[in-house]
């Protein structure tokens, strides 16, 4: 019995001591892991930044385009070796894009607090700028220079070379469209002009060049407050860069000749620093059945000097403006989601506003002529903001258009819409009679041989069309075929020698209207 005692309490305090061991084995009790969590306060797509009260959504998209009859992603020919049309110019241009945006949210006693980032990292072909057998061969214009041989590199437009040893075919081209912050009313930082409509550049198409408004889509830094008196009523007061999207140019003609004004050009761009911001007032009413804008800016054109030096003088400053209304027709009877998209505008002094950044407002197109006698047509136009010659003030150029587009829902994964954009230039007594004369028979063009028409006033028409193709949920195909009119007001024809490298021989041209027709392939997967 005593022996049995002495085994049970051996084993038992044996079983104590393993159990103390395996105790002192056992893990610490970990902290709760913190999962990601889902922030429905401000849509889908937003999650919680974990240990923050900060709501974070991550967007983006990667496209690829193949444009047809084009120099670049933007624009049709419209000038330069592109306007040329011959065995200079590009027929098609690729770009492959990558977009990233980040837009982040937090609620405070203020309101909420938004910080908004969207960046683009963009593969585009370089641009060609050909100069012949004779001089050495075709550049490219995405390079910062020539390898040891004198060979141009092929490059991305954009940033430049970011590896020169590999001919440039590794690098690209990294853009910040829009980087601000919203707090109590206020956007601070890059982001959509208010004075844009909410489509900016894209009332139903994709191609970026349209007149007849204003388009930042790129963003332009500003400094706005906006108001909002329920209702969905709105109203913004913005003071906006002027420096990157808004400057169409300030002239001084007397340095104008006949072939600089062939190739888009009425004068020395005399623009001086910048002096004040664009100031812009917009009042939106957003509903149901759609949408109404109006938007007003103020634009000041600061010139330099007359001449070289500040002994040589200046104009005074010269405020111009510019006057927007946007409408927007939801619901309509055609099909469900079927949308009807327009706005006009009228700038005084304030061409960009018109005539925006991606369309550019010079034009010289070459073409084919009938005319016994002449090599080819020409023709050619251009609208700055103001003009002057050394001693006057500055004349504003006025200038009014519109654009729109009706877009229409086949079916759920079908789409096309029909678009249009039109726009003139207008031209005061001072710029009239310095390039063409009094009547239209004298000045820097007019008094040429063979010009029977002078006038500086031009228009722009543009019509197209775009069909996309959604197959599953957010990768869309799409095939946008724009048509671009030019209607100058020279006619007869010029003998001149070019000054733009086109390889266009001194000749005889016929002065009249030109065409030009490009098309955007696009594949786009939005995320």
């Amino acid at each position: 019995m005593k022996l049995t005692k002495t085994l049970f309490l051996g084993s038992a305090a044996g079983l104590m001591a393993a159990s103390g061991a395996f105790a002192a084995d056992l893990p610490v009790k970990a902290k709760a892991v913190e999962y990601v969590k889902i922030c429905s306060l401000y849509g889908a797509g937003f999650y919680y930044i974990p240990g923050t009260d900060t709501c974070i959504k991550l967007g983006g998209y990667l496209r690829a385009d193949a444009n047809l009859n084009t120099n670049s992603d933007f624009n049709p020919n419209q000038g330069g070796v592109a306007g040329a049309r011959n065995r200079l110019m590009n027929y098609y241009t690729f770009r492959a894009r990558e977009d990233l945006n980040i837009d982040t949210r937090t609620a405070t006693e203020y309101g909420v607090v938004r910080t908004f980032f969207d960046g683009v990292f963009t593969w585009t072909t370089g641009n060609y700028t050909p100069t012949g057998s004779a001089t050495g061969g075709t550049q490219y214009s995405g390079t910062l220079g020539l390898n040891a041989a004198g060979t141009g590199l092929v490059g991305s437009n954009g940033s430049g070379s970011v590896n020169g040893t590999d001919g440039n075919t590794s690098a690209g081209a990294l853009g910040v469209y829009y980087a601000f912050i919203q707090f109590a009313g206020f956007t601070m930082g890059k982001a959509v002009s208010q004075f844009d409509a909410p489509w900016t550049n894209y009332p139903g198409n994709i191609t970026d060049n349209l007149v007849g408004g204003s388009g930042t889509v790129t963003g332009v830094t500003q400094f706005t407050y906006t108001a909002d008196f329920g209702q969905g009523i709105t109203a913004s007061f913005s003071a906006e860069d002027a420096t990157q999207y808004y400057q169409a140019g300030n002239l001084n003609m007397t340095g104008a000749t006949a072939a600089g004004m062939i190739g888009g050009s009425y004068g020395t761009n005399a623009i001086g620093g910048s002096r004040s911001p664009n100031l812009v007032g917009q009042v939106r009413v957003d509903q149901a059945w759609g949408l109404f804008q109006a938007s007003v800016a103020a634009h000041d054109n600061h010139v330099g000097y007359y001449g070289a030096n500040e002994t040589t003088g200046h104009p005074d400053d010269k405020w111009g403006w510019a006057v927007q209304l946007a409408l927007s027709i939801k619901n309509i009877p055609t099909g469900a989601g079927d949308t009807i998209n327009i706005q006009a505008v009228y700038t005084d002094g304030a061409t960009r506003y018109n005539f925006q950044n991606l369309s550019g407002s010079s034009y010289a197109l070459y073409g084919n002529s009938g005319v016994a006698g002449a090599y080819g047509s020409i023709g050619f136009a251009n609208a700055p903001d103001t003009v002057f010659v050394t001693g006057s003030s500055q004349e504003t150029v006025k200038t009014w258009g519109f654009r729109g587009a009706y877009t229409h829902n086949w079916d759920a994964a079908w789409n096309t819409a029909i678009y249009g954009a039109y726009a003139q230039a207008q031209f005061g007594t001072l710029a009239k009679t310095t390039l063409c004369g009094a009547g239209g028979a004298g000045g820097v063009f007019g008094g040429l041989a063979g010009v029977t028409s002078c006038n500086p006033d031009f228009a722009i028409g543009q019509l197209g069309l775009v069909t996309r193709w959604t197959p599953v949920k957010n990768l869309t195909f799409s095939a946008d075929l724009s048509w671009t009119h030019l209607d100058q007001k020279y006619s007869g024809t010029v003998g001149v020698t070019p000054n733009v490298v086109t390889a266009k021989p001194a000749a005889t041209y016929e002065l009249k209207d030109q065409d030009s027709i490009a098309m955007i392939l696009r594949a786009q997967r939005n995320w």
